[in-house]
């Protein structure tokens, strides 16, 4: 059988980049293991290795270790039962992700941001439909194929970008939630009366990480019904300063509002 030019072509140009890569089965995810028994454990830079690895399997996919000395990669799934995409267009209307440094169509038609690789570990927010692959992770990268379907580069918007902080992405789609405050008759409070408890959980934020606070905040309590009018008394005792301030609240508040609006109509 002939080498595919361009699986073969495309592990070695990440090897002259100084990357570690590894075959994977032709069409699937999973390490070859009669070629690494180590899985990506045994990814390698080594040219002539590599070459051999594709020459016994010439249709096999790229796999990339991910991590310190590779990259981070949020991970946007898309399956039978849900898309990751509504969180990370939070994710990005609430400034938490940086610029990636490439992005990359994956075969279900999610998304590989790619950022700097780091020494946090793997992770995952399945109710989200969002997993970060990191240390002791690996990605398919283009022009790998899965079920018939290629991974694609569709952007490389940053030649040097920010680290991608997992802990923050974790901590703004999944942050403690405030207790709902309950009428007297131990009865759920109606739609929209939750801003005061959103309110007073807001007002003992510190920075960073307010104005993510205060997007989340907002999104719960549109969510629950209440009305754009109501919004902006999640902000009233917040601490302003240090860049953030009453205008730059009311954007976070208006830019919340119409994403959970938006998310309802499509």
């Amino acid at each position: 059988m002939a080498t595919d030019i361009s699986l073969s072509a495309d592990a070695l140009r990440h090897v002259a980049q100084g990357r570690r890569v590894f075959p994977c089965l032709p069409g699937g995810k999973r390490p070859i293991g009669r070629l690494v028994p180590n899985g990506f454990r045994g990814a390698s830079d080594d040219f002539e290795l590599v070459s051999r690895w594709w020459e016994h399997c010439p249709n096999a996919n790229v796999g990339l270790p991910t991590g310190q000395g590779s990259f981070d990669v949020l991970d946007i799934d898309i399956k039978p039962e849900g898309s990751g995409y509504p969180a990370f267009n939070r994710l990005k209307a609430a400034g938490v992700l940086p610029p990636p440094l490439a992005v990359v169509v994956t075969p279900s038609g999610g998304l590989h941001c790619y950022y700097p690789g780091t020494g946090q570990p793997c992770g995952a927010l399945k109710a989200h439909f969002i997993d970060f692959k990191a240390t002791g992770g690996y990605v398919l990268i283009p022009p790998s194929v899965v079920n018939g379907r290629p991974y694609r580069l569709i952007a490389t918007p940053a030649t040097t970008g920010d680290q991608l902080n997992w802990g923050e992405v974790r901590a703004f789609l999944t942050p403690p939630r405030p207790a709902t405050p309950r009428p007297a008759s131990g009865r759920p409070a109606p739609p929209g009366a939750g801003i005061p408890g959103l309110a007073a959980w807001l007002a003992a934020k510190t920075k960073p990480g307010r104005n993510q606070a205060l997007f989340w905040a907002t999104c719960r309590a549109v969510e629950n019904g209440a009305q754009e009018s109501e919004l902006h008394e999640l902000y009233r005792g917040m601490r302003f300063g240090d860049g953030f301030d009453e205008r730059q609240a009311a954007r976070t508040v208006a830019d919340a509002f119409r994403t959970v609006r938006k998310a309802s109509t499509t």
